[in-house]
């Protein structure tokens, strides 16, 4: 019927529209709604500042896709694949990038398939530690590649350790063209991690990636924060760059200390001899139990 999609709940082309979502198929050959396409990521650059987050659970991302955040990544680990799907599946609607890990593969072919492998699973693009031949070759079989520069842990060593980078000129011009390099490798994204904010505001003028700050102020085309940042899942110390806008710790040190109490409780009463109390058993017919002995005995 026209004005309807195929696979998509039979949603009227106006209804979809109404919605803010866009129709869309998946590399993988799935039909779904979401909020945002590539495409329309990229129109936002330079007219308003996106938000982005990693959950860690569906409940997470559930929440997450409730509240409006605008993309989301989830990390991806192709010997537990389910574990991303399940992510995937709580928020539907929400243009989400699988976070690959940097190991996963080590050559292009392989870079491809991993890819391949996330994609069929629901991901809307691939986010990667991966040099730029292997994003090359990911982005020319047409899988959206977000690369990360700045601080990338697990390549920290060449940066010095875990800490902020791009604080000389020799190291802002190797965020740059770090950058640019992902850029030219086809890339649509960049996580920048702990760079100068002022840094990241010049570089984000003359790419055209979208960046994703984290550590980096206020200059990235998205802002991005860890979901057990934003929750506050776990107790201090915290990373400079995020802040804590809920104590869910606290709650969970609570529901903790209620079930440690819970099981004290009833210790207590079977030790006292008052579990199980006249209201938890079962009591015999007057004679049942003279007749039982007859029986047995």
């Amino acid at each position: 019927m026209a004005g309807y999609a195929t696979g998509d709940g039979g949603i009227p082309q106006r209804n979809v529209e109404k919605s803010g979502l866009t129709r869309v198929m998946t590399l993988g050959g799935s039909y779904g709604l979401r909020n945002y396409t590539v495409k329309g990521l990229r129109d936002q650059k330079g007219k308003r500042v996106l938000c982005e987050t990693l959950p860690f659970s569906p409940e997470e991302a559930a929440a997450a896709e409730e509240a409006g955040i605008d993309t989301m990544k989830v990390r991806f680990d192709p010997k537990q694949p389910h574990l991303a799907k399940a992510v995937r599946d709580a928020a539907p609607k929400t243009f989400m990038a699988f976070s690959v890990p940097l190991v996963a593969a080590a050559t292009e072919d392989e870079a491809v398939r991993v890819a391949y492998t996330a994609m069929e699973l629901g991901a809307d693009a691939i986010m990667c530690q991966w040099s730029p031949r292997f994003v090359s070759a990911a982005a020319e079989a047409g899988v959206p590649i977000q690369g990360h520069a700045g601080l990338v842990p697990r390549k920290s060593t060449w940066t010095g350790g875990l800490k902020a980078v791009g604080k000389t000129v020799d190291e802002a011009l190797w965020v740059y063209q770090e950058i640019k390099t992902l850029e030219d490798a086809g890339a649509y994204a960049v996580e920048v991690e702990v760079v100068p904010e002022e840094l990241l505001i010049e570089i984000s003028k003359r790419t055209t990636l979208l960046t994703s700050s984290i550590g980096g102020g206020r200059g990235g085309d998205i802002q991005f924060l860890f979901a057990e940042d934003i929750l506050g899942n776990s107790p201090p110390p915290y990373p400079r760059h995020s802040k804590q806008y809920r104590k869910i710790y606290e709650l969970q040190q609570a529901i903790h200390n209620e079930r440690v109490g819970g099981f004290k409780d009833f210790i207590r009463d079977v030790q006292g001899g008052t579990f199980p109390g006249p209201e938890h058993v079962i009591k015999a017919a007057d004679t049942l139990i003279g007749e039982f002995l007859e029986r047995i005995d």
